[in-house]
């Protein structure tokens, strides 16, 4: 008889029956937390939102007439002179949720000026003697904002009076009832959907 195997193997056996438990643990922790934070957790979080902010949690849809006609979250191409245009696209063609994303283009790219310069001398043309809102000319960090500043809209008002034969009292008034103002009072800037803000020219205009 081999005494060397002999006295190897409870401490052997010690050893497979250590690791035995171990394996056995990690795969149970495993199916267990999968569950919980895979499974539970999301569920119980669309539960809670659905509940208590079902319309967020729908997407933020705006609909009329029964129909779904876009989102407060996402921007839309609006480029007629009788409605107030976004802020522009870096999201391929025109404003495709699937490719959101910035341009990446660094302040220096001469594409990025070329194309900053182009759209300054254009809005200029249309407004003279009116500074040109940095919003009006740059594009978000996800190339989908839903949002314009006032002075962006203010800028707009003078092209959108003209196209529909409205007033700038008119308009400066639909822009004051649509400014959403700091979230909390704290975070952000004063803002105007401009998906809403279009809605509502098409309603004053009936």
């Amino acid at each position: 008889m081999n005494t060397a195997a002999t006295l190897a193997s409870p401490a052997l056996a010690q050893q497979v029956r250590t690791e035995h438990p171990i394996w056995r643990t990690s795969v149970l922790f495993t199916v267990i937390m999968t569950v919980v934070f895979g499974v539970a957790y999301p569920l119980a979080l669309t539960l809670v939102a659905k509940t208590l902010f079902p319309h967020k949690a729908a997407g933020s849809l705006i609909e009329r007439n029964g129909q779904v006609i876009g989102s407060e979250l996402l921007a839309q191409a609006f480029t007629s002179d009788r409605y107030f245009h976004p802020r522009p696209s870096a999201a391929g063609s025109g404003y495709d949720a699937t490719a959101s994303g910035g341009s990446n283009l660094a302040q220096s790219n001469t594409k990025l000026v070329q194309r900053m310069q182009g759209d300054i001398d254009k809005l200029a043309a249309e407004n003279p003697g009116h500074p040109v809102p940095i919003d009006a000319v740059t594009t978000s960090g996800s190339g989908l904002d839903p949002d314009i500043t006032p002075d962006n809209a203010l800028f707009q008002s003078r092209r959108v009076a003209k196209a529909r034969g409205m007033s700038d009292e008119q308009l400066s008034q639909l822009i004051r009832q649509h400014t959403q103002t700091r979230t909390f009072g704290l975070l952000g800037e004063p803002r105007i959907n401009v998906l809403e803000l279009n809605l509502a020219l098409d309603q004053a205009a009936k």
